[in-house]
């Protein structure tokens, strides 16, 4: 069957399934966002207190201050989460250790259906701006969105097909931001408005520029500065084009590093009762640089390649309150998107040109509750038409169609409650280059995955809860590991990856402990996930037309690391409370025969202390990351830095508390801070000092 002829049948079957009844069991309140406390990225929502596995969640005002360009900048203060910071333009989450297609980005519960899994330049198609919450949800209720989500999953949730009826004839949530690092300016809002009948309209449109960041020195790490300083003394090359010197000098902004992003979109839902249906249009177009990856030697290559990305997107969703005895709620999930971007050469044409169509869908049918039995149980699938085209393509047209079924099922007996859950995803990959490129190799692949997990919680008191889970997870490998092979101008890099790799397998076992009590709460998890036919990718010491050589491999590893969370009331000054938080997340990750695993985020410590009232709130917090000393072949070595930030939150009405203006400062003492896990790190910082202000308007 084509692809349009699969994408027909599938909207069919979608329009069978709805029904005039959909379901919504959120709160009707458009003025109160709903509790952090509540995980409602899964099938079955619940409090994150009996959740198996870690979580976290922003929203409200924690979001508001969090917000970023990107994704992984807005959540890398959550535990157990870093981000790629391929500049500031392109950055996607790293969960334990694990990142690119080993974790779901998805919005409102389906995929971006974009190429950021592909390669760590590529953004994600997501405008945090426009997000009302932002979930991270690990372990064995990530695998109910794909067996790629072993690392996890980071949801979005926005408000684009409204799931209720406004209390009031229009209601309108904005917000402005502006950043002195980059010279951001950026602006969204949302509209939503009843049109009777039932019916709810939404509009929504953001605008983001930005121009170099600032830096707080030099562009070049100590050692990558001092190589190209030595590149510099050696005698002249008249064939040599790079200003070994010049790059050394680089200083205070980083070059190549702008951008430009606007999105709109539009929504139609009904709703009756506890049901609804909805379908809604995006457009989203960006024009960003990508750090430039300096040379500091003979021989390297040097481009300032620019991105110019354009998806459009069309989303549909139900939930249908069936009230029956078996089936209480029916959910669907559709989303079809239309994607490319052109990676540009410095005098604008078009280098590279990545081309990317996707469909992904998923029913959910959550059980009617008997006793202490609650479940769920679905079906996903996927398809991805993707092809790459210039001189520089380093992957072969391809195409990849994923079907999965999955079940999660729940004994709540109170004091003891137990968990199981089972996955089975079919797999087919297949590679189709033109004739005129022979590199690349041609045939197909399929794969059988069947994931499982099991767990059970503890009652030590009516606050208290200790859980553990086992999970046996299988993945099946990306065209990119299968198929690449090439120069890829974004990373500057030449990939080259093995058609002959095998599934990859994985043991996890992980403990929870959740708890609160007067004044205080905590959070903790520690993992152990042992893998077979472990994919990963490192460079080989060489060079292929004038870039690093990056090889995918396969082994044995070993992941294992721990993450806390706690808060606690400290005292009680007027109106105000005084509050202290901490976090704290590391993860040691070796790789059987070729050692320490590349790019893993080395311990990090946060505390912050603050100050809350009903108007006015305060904090400052100080962020340590201690430097990378467990080094993979090739890599070098990260120096630690210690971060500190403060922010001011001002709510000017009593009765309007999601209206709020934010004013913060970031990194405040100009740290010049590298991210290991980063494939720039040794050349693009992250953000010198930083003042925001942002103010969110709701009515």
């Amino acid at each position: 069957m084509s692809f349009k002829g699969r994408l027909s049948f599938s909207i069919s079957m979608f329009a069978l399934m709805a029904s005039p009844a959909f379901a919504d069991e959120r709160d009707n309140d458009y003025h109160r966002p709903e509790s952090a406390d509540i995980i409602v990225t899964a099938p079955l929502q619940r409090d994150r207190m009996d959740v198996l596995a870690g979580t976290s969640v922003l929203t409200g005002a924690q979001l508001t201050t969090a917000l970023r360009p990107t994704i992984g900048e807005t959540i890398e203060h959550t535990p157990g989460v870093s981000a790629t910071s391929f500049g500031p333009n392109a950055s996607r989450p790293i969960l334990r250790g694990l990142q690119g297609e080993r974790v779901r980005v998805l919005t409102d519960g389906i995929g971006s259906v974009d190429v950021s899994n592909t390669s760590v330049d590529h953004a994600v198609a997501i405008n945090p701006l426009l997000a009302e919450r932002i979930e991270v949800l690990r372990g064995p209720e990530a695998l109910l969105y794909g067996s790629a989500a072993i690392g996890g999953v980071v949801n979005v949730i926005d408000k684009r097909i409204p799931r209720a009826i406004p209390d009031e004839p229009v209601h309108v949530d904005a917000i402005l931001t502006y950043g002195s690092a980059a010279n951001e300016r950026s602006g969204g809002a949302a509209l939503d408005a009843p049109i009777g009948g039932g019916f709810v309209a939404h509009l929504d449109g953001s605008y983001q520029k930005t121009g170099n960041l600032r830096i707080g020195g030099y562009a070049l790490s100590p050692a990558a500065r001092a190589q190209a300083l030595a590149s510099a003394q050696l005698p002249a090359d008249p064939d040599e084009e790079i200003d070994f010197a010049a790059n050394a000098a680089v200083k205070g902004k980083l070059p190549n590093s702008q951008s430009e992003t606007w999105v709109a979109g539009g929504g139609l839902s009904y709703i009756d009762g506890d049901s609804h249906y909805g379908i809604a249009y995006s457009h989203y177009d960006s024009r960003y640089g990508v750090p430039i990856r300096f040379a500091t030697e003979p021989g390297q290559e040097q481009e300032a390649p620019r991105i110019d990305l354009v998806q459009n997107r069309f989303d549909a969703r139900a939930e249908i309150a069936t009230g029956g005895s078996v089936i209480q709620t029916i959910r669907a999930r559709l989303a079809y998107a239309k994607y490319r971007h052109f990676e540009l050469e410095e005098d604008g044409s078009v280098g590279t040109a990545f081309y990317n169509n996707g469909f992904e869908g998923r029913v959910e049918l959550v059980q009617a509750d008997h006793g202490a039995w609650h479940g769920a149980t679905g079906a996903q699938f996927f398809i991805r038409d993707f092809n790459v085209v210039g001189d520089e393509a380093f992957l072969p047209r391809n195409q990849t169609q994923q079907i999965g079924l999955f079940t999660l099922q729940q004994l709540d007996y109170g004091v003891v409650k137990l968990e199981g859950g089972l996955r089975y995803e079919k797999s087919w990959l297949s590679a189709n280059p033109f004739e005129d490129q022979p590199q690349f190799p041609k045939g197909s692949r399929n794969f059988d995955t069947l994931s499982g997990s099991i767990g059970a919680s503890y009652r030590v008191t009516d606050d208290w809860r200790l859980g553990v889970n086992l999970s046996r997870t299988e993945r099946a490998p990306a065209a990119e590991e299968l198929f690449a092979n090439g120069p890829h101008a974004g990373t500057e890099a030449f990939e080259i990856g093995s058609p002959d790799f095998k599934t990859e397998r994985s043991w996890g076992l992980e403990g929870v402990l959740h708890g609160k009590g007067p004044g205080f709460t905590i959070h903790a998890s520690i993992y152990h996930n042992w893998f077979d036919n472990f994919i990963y990718d490192s460079p080989d010491g060489t060079l292929e037309d004038g870039l690093p050589v990056f090889r995918y491999a396969q082994a044995k590893a070993r992941f294992y690391g721990a993450e806390l969370e706690a808060t606690a009331d400290l005292a009680q000054l007027g109106g105000f409370a005084i509050k202290a938080d901490a976090l704290g997340d590391f993860v040691h990750a070796k790789i059987t025969g070729f050692g320490p695993a590349p790019r893993i985020p080395p311990l990090r410590l946060l505390g912050g202390l603050s100050a809350e009232s009903a108007r006015v709130d305060g904090r400052v917090e100080v962020e340590w990351t201690d430097k990378a000393q467990r080094l993979a072949s090739f890599e070098t070595p990260t120096a630690g830095y210690t971060l500190v930030n403060a922010s001011l939150t001002l709510r000017p009405f009593a009765d309007r508390p999601e209206t709020s203006i934010v004013l913060a400062a970031h990194n405040i003492f100009d740290v010049n801070a590298r991210r290991h896990a980063s494939y720039l790190k040794d050349f693009a910082p992250l953000a010198g000092r930083d003042f925001r202000v942002t103010a969110r308007v709701g009515f």
